[in-house]
């Protein structure tokens, strides 16, 4: 747009796109099958940091390099350990689910790092990752971060509702799936409700966390959406397809972008991979973690979906899994066309 300023070139992100993701406890196969959903359709190459606890470190390194070659050649892992530059380790680590708050510290860690996509354990990618970092382009000159809203109807959204401190916009935003330019947030000054002036994203963060601790419930996501609730410029809002949970269809399907287009990322919050509740959730993890890496992705993949999916018909989310197979169709396709033509101009070769 004209007298827009551009999105600034990402000269590391250029061969890489960075994706973050915080796991504690008994998060590793969790963890590991949102990273296997990204390396099996995304295009360009990526660069994992994964914050982890010491106990969990061997594991992850040993579990990656047991991939094929022809998948652990499309990224590279970092692996760290959980750290707060900031106020009491001990308080942060306890907020909310163990370690979450670590996400908050992303921008003070990855100093080396332009844009970021962080993302809970439990979110799966139905398409390429190469789509959602596409938005970055769309930022505005005062955009830094994007992040999906917390529900689409006030009536029955949780801040909308109870929550007892300043929310961003009319039903606030889940930091399930949250893409950040981490350039420009290491150099704003953020408006909040603590001094006159703006603080920086490092200074802000403590000081925040102690004067809302008594009023958050859902830890370092309300921190978000204070600060946000104080710079909505700051914020870039992608749709709910982007990060589709349980509440987009258990009261009924809430989500338009998902009904027209399919869901893009899948979030199975509330621990739905692993328990009965929502059994067309749980058939997308265990299709993900059971494809064997080199077989056919329709094949080993689609079809199992498919059969798995006539089990949940009798569910409210089950009733539309169209909405769940739509995307991940279209991108399988694009990835076996992908592989057909690479075949094809291999062979021309000779």
């Amino acid at each position: 747009k004209p007298g827009e300023q551009k999105h600034p070139k990402e000269p590391s992100s250029l061969q890489c796109m960075h994706l973050a993701v915080v796991a504690c406890g008994n998060r590793l196969e969790e963890t590991l099958i949102m990273l296997k959903s990204a390396v099996l359709f995304s295009n360009r190459r990526l660069c994992f940091h994964i914050f982890a606890e010491d106990s969990l470190k061997p594991e992850f390194e040993k579990k990656l390099k047991e991939w094929p070659s022809s998948y652990t050649k499309k990224f590279e892992s970092n692996l760290y350990p959980i750290t707060f530059s900031v106020g009491n380790a001990q308080e942060w680590k306890k907020l909310f689910k163990p370690c979450a708050a670590q996400r908050l510290f992303l921008p003070v860690i990855l100093k080396d790092v332009d844009s970021l996509l962080y993302v809970d354990t439990d979110v799966l990618f139905l398409r390429p990752i190469d789509d959602i970092w596409h938005l970055l382009r769309e930022f505005n000159s005062t955009q830094l971060a994007a992040m999906a809203p917390e529900h689409e109807i006030p009536k029955i959204g949780w801040y909308s509702r109870f929550a007892r401190h300043p929310y961003y916009g009319t039903t606030g935003v889940n930091s399930g799936v949250m893409l950040m330019n981490l350039t420009r947030i290491r150099s704003t000054q953020f408006k909040n409700s603590l001094i006159p002036g703006g603080l920086t994203w490092e200074e802000m963060l403590y000081p925040l966390y102690q004067k809302y601790k008594n009023y958050i419930t859902w830890g370092d996501q309300d921190l978000l959406n204070i600060i946000f609730y104080f710079n909505p410029e700051c914020l870039y809002v992608f749709p709910c397809q982007w990060n589709y949970r349980p509440d987009h269809c258990m009261y009924g399907s809430n989500c338009r972008g998902a009904e027209e287009e399919g869901v893009s990322i899948l979030h199975g919050n509330r621990g739905v991979y692993h328990d009965d509740k929502q059994p067309t959730f749980k058939a997308l993890y265990e299709v993900i973690r059971d494809f064997p890496f080199e077989d056919n992705l329709f094949q080993s993949l689609y079809y199992p979906l498919q059969s798995k999916f006539l089990d949940t018909v009798h569910t409210l989310c089950g009733r539309i899994p169209q909405v769940f197979l739509k995307q991940i169709e279209k991108t399988m396709k694009k990835v076996y066309e992908n592989r057909v033509i690479v075949y094809l101009g291999a062979n021309h070769r000779y």
